[in-house]
């Protein structure tokens, strides 16, 4: 009878690690954390919204942080280089952040343009809203078309909504470092990087809605 119980737990065991090893997330998640962010090095920068009354600290843009309005829009024109925040007070409208070129790589279908593959390059970019739950808003990564004489904005954006619980990280690469846009001229689809001579005049429009503080992570590759 003892032999038999002894069998018994064995096989339960066996079964049991079976089961962790069918389930590839069951005892390791992105970090240590869990928060949906990888494990590694990167770069900070957090969009903390203020109202307009706000005291902003006078500390020559120190911080790896950018002051934006709390309910309207702000414009955070990008300037390639080394990350580095170059002016952090967007409450005025506009503030300006320093990024490298992303060097993306991308595989397109011929007959529409659309991108059917998308690999980074340089660094990835993770993003999450934090702070009391409620508010939202959009990112969206935009240029100046010269010969067209318009600004051009990409049809993928960034969604931000601050629910109840825990707040985790999602993948913005390609929303934060590319433009895809309709070229009614080729009847096409077209995407570029930040930075792409075709365009020039390169920012992240902030349309935001009550978030109170966004975080964002970049990760060298």
């Amino acid at each position: 009878m003892k032999n038999k119980n002894m069998l018994a737990a064995v096989l339960a065991a066996i079964m049991v690690l079976s089961i962790v090893a069918l389930v590839p997330g069951a005892l390791a998640g992105n970090d240590n954390k869990g928060n949906g962010a990888p494990s590694g090095q990167h770069y900070n920068l957090n969009l903390i919204g203020k109202d307009k009354i706000d005291i902003l600290p006078n500390d020559d843009n120190n911080g790896h942080r950018i002051f934006v309005n709390l309910y309207k829009r702000t414009k955070i024109s990008l300037e390639e280089g080394p990350f580095e925040v170059i002016d952090a007070d967007g409450t005025d409208g506009k503030a300006v952040f320093q990024l490298p070129k992303p060097e993306n790589t991308y595989v397109t279908d011929p007959a529409t343009g659309e991108v059917t593959e998308f690999v980074p390059g340089a660094y990835e970019v993770y993003i999450r809203p934090l702070g009391k739950p409620g508010g939202n808003g959009n990112i969206t990564t935009c240029a100046f078309d010269s010969e067209a004489n318009e600004t051009v904005c990409s049809t993928n954006n960034v969604i931000l909504v601050r629910e109840k619980g825990k707040s985790t990280f999602g993948d913005v690469t390609q929303e934060l470092t590319t433009i895809t846009y309709f070229d009614e001229e080729s009847g096409k689809w077209i995407t570029v990087d930040i930075f792409d001579e075709s365009l020039e005049g390169y920012f992240w429009d902030y349309d935001n809605n009550g978030l109170r503080l966004v975080q964002l992570r970049f990760y060298p590759l």
